[in-house]
């Protein structure tokens, strides 16, 4: 099993590694993992910071919806009376 190794294997399967791929190449390629992994975590956190306001934007809404308490005044649309219509005086009087 190759999860199953002890500290000499290890140390065998990188001095392997060293030899076919040499020191840049693997350096780099810990480096560009670091910046995979870094990306990785800066792309889930930006996830989770966008769910956390969608849900407290959410909270908010509930709540603005809520009935209203006793004596609070609501937005409302003013709405002007229709005119009259001019009356005519009356003959008779």
């Amino acid at each position: 099993m190759p999860f199953n190794m002890q500290g000499m294997e290890w140390v065998i399967l990188i001095i392997v590694a060293l030899l076919i791929f040499g020191g840049n190449r693997l350096a780099g390629a810990g480096k560009n993992a670091g910046r995979a992994i870094r990306e990785f975590k800066d792309e889930t956190r930006a996830i989770k910071a966008d769910e956390e306001a969608a849900r407290e934007a959410a909270a908010r809404r509930a709540e603005s919806s809520a009935a209203p308490a006793a004596g609070a005044i609501e937005e409302a649309e003013l709405i002007e009376p229709a005119p009259k219509p001019e009356q005519k005086p009356d003959p008779r009087a």
